[in-house]
């Protein structure tokens, strides 16, 4: 939909009103993060934003081009910001794909690729000129625009990839590895920390190679000399005081080394690894890791350090070649890994992906046959997990307020917006953002039940101590 999260922030200054941009973003965060930075920069520039089409003089598209799905949807979208406005830019990962979106759309006004920040502010230039008088300089330690809620943050690390997986087309239009100096990312998080934001969210195309293109190169940072790999990174962020949550971590060795900052509370016990499958020889075809077994002595060492650890991850079910016994092998692998959360998706031809050109490619009926036997058994294996933890009391951040004492949440091993959620009744005095102590009371395959810890300390307190009651019922 079209962000209307920059309205307030452009509207409530007393600058001459600008020209009204519509921006539209679509993807993953990394994609998300994009936006924010295109955002920021208008802000700067004094642009508006407007949340309809009606009130947007340009519309910025940015797109998603990792699969064909994706790829009509970035197109719908740019189809939907054509039939109401004439001036529309488009950017993202389906910005690479400049003929296809000429032939599709000769009418829009500019195509620019992922995280060209520069291409895109020059098409808006073009289109409608900033006005002298709203320029202003950008603060470095102020907050930029956040398209997320107000209380969890992503921060990009990276750019790029250097892994060339035979069904990924992504270093074609983001490039190899690209680190930001750890400097700087620190200096981000700080600012987000001091801002508000009491979860960040560390994402990158592969986190885990985070400053290995730059040769590891040291930087200062309240003084003290960083080292930009990811260990160091997190060691620096976990001293800010929020929750710091993983992405796209490949299970490289060094990773072994987060477990202990885990187990200290300096990051949370999360890893989210795109294991992709498990077999050898369909791991070797995706140009992956081939290495289950050894994954497996991994996870059961990093569980003995911290039994907590939440591991969630993504496989690709009927890849070109897999057989009936590589998916069987596959189903039995995630059975004895015990990851927490799993997600799927049938294999999907990507124009331009090494894995197009491979042998034997799986019919659709029994592609989408696997991805339903799949997700069955993820289902029983999350439902068998969280009815273990009923009973127990969990930190719990609230995403949403409800009315009549109610809330939303998360616990440590959810991330927004992909994993479960926690179902509270019996909040007050609360806000978004707030960290609190829950006893999960119930379960089923995806969420959790839970009421606070207080209410739950007070509903066990016999009724003879009513002046204890009374207190309680104040401080809540």
């Amino acid at each position: 939909t079209l962000s209307d999260g920059f309205d307030t922030i452009m509207n409530d200054t007393d600058q001459p009103k600008q020209q009204n941009i519509g921006f539209v973003s679509l993807g993953c965060p990394k994609a998300l993060v994009d936006s924010e930075r295109i955002l920021t920069r208008l802000r700067g520039e004094g642009y508006t934003t407007s949340s309809s089409y009606k009130n947007a003089d340009i519309v910025v598209v940015n797109t998603c081009g990792f699969i064909d799905s994706a790829k009509e949807e970035s197109l719908s979208a740019i189809n939907e910001a054509l039939s109401h406005n004439t001036k529309v830019v488009v950017t993202g990962c389906l910005g690479d794909e400049v003929d296809l979106i000429r032939s599709r759309f000769p009418k829009v006004s500019a195509i620019t690729g992922a995280h060209q920040y520069d291409a895109v502010m020059d098409a808006i230039h073009d289109l409608a000129p900033p006005r002298p008088d709203t320029l202003r300089l950008y603060d470095q330690n102020e907050l930029g625009v956040k398209l997320t809620p107000s209380h969890y943050g992503y921060l990009k690390i990276s750019e790029g990839c250097n892994h060339r997986c035979s069904f990924c087309i992504i270093p074609s239009f983001r490039g190899d590895l690209a680190s930001r100096p750890i400097d700087e990312v620190l200096k981000e998080a700080e600012i987000m920390a001091k801002s508000g934001i009491k979860e960040i969210l560390v994402i990158s195309q592969d986190t885990s190679a985070y400053g290995v293109d730059i040769k590891h190169q040291k930087s200062i940072w309240h003084d003290k000399p960083f080292e930009a790999r990811l260990d160091t990174l997190c060691e620096g962020l976990g001293s800010l005081g929020v929750w710091v949550r993983l992405h796209y971590i490949y299970p490289y060795p060094h990773v072994d080394r987060l477990i202990p900052l885990m187990r200290e509370g300096k990051i949370l016990p999360y890893l989210d690894i795109p294991f992709q499958h498990a077999n050898a020889r369909v791991l070797k075809s995706m140009k992956r890791p081939a290495h289950s077994e050894r994954i497996l002595e991994r996870i059961e060492t990093w569980r003995a350090i911290m039994p907590d650890l939440t591991i969630r991850s993504t496989f690709i079910v009927g890849f070109p070649g897999e057989t009936e016994a590589e998916f069987e092998e596959l189903l039995d692998w995630i059975s004895i890994a015990g990851l927490n959360r799993i997600g799927a998706f049938a294999y999907e031809n990507v124009k331009g992906a090494a894995a197009q050109d491979l042998p034997d490619h799986i019919p659709e009926a029994v592609k989408q046959e696997r991805l339903m036997r799949f997700m069955a058994v993820a289902r029983n294996l999350s439902e068998a997990q969280l009815r273990k933890r009923v009973g127990a009391c969990e930190d719990v951040i609230i995403d949403t307020l409800l009315p009549h004492g109610g809330a939303i949440g998360r616990t440590k091993g959810d991330a927004p917006e992909i994993d479960g959620k926690v179902h509270l009744k019996g909040v007050y005095n609360c806000e978004r953002g707030d960290i609190i102590k829950a006893c999960i009371t119930r379960s089923d395959a995806h969420d959790l039940w839970a009421e606070p810890f207080e209410t739950r300390r007070l509903n066990q307190i016999p009724t003879t101590r009513k002046p204890m009651r009374t207190v309680l019922n104040r401080r809540l």
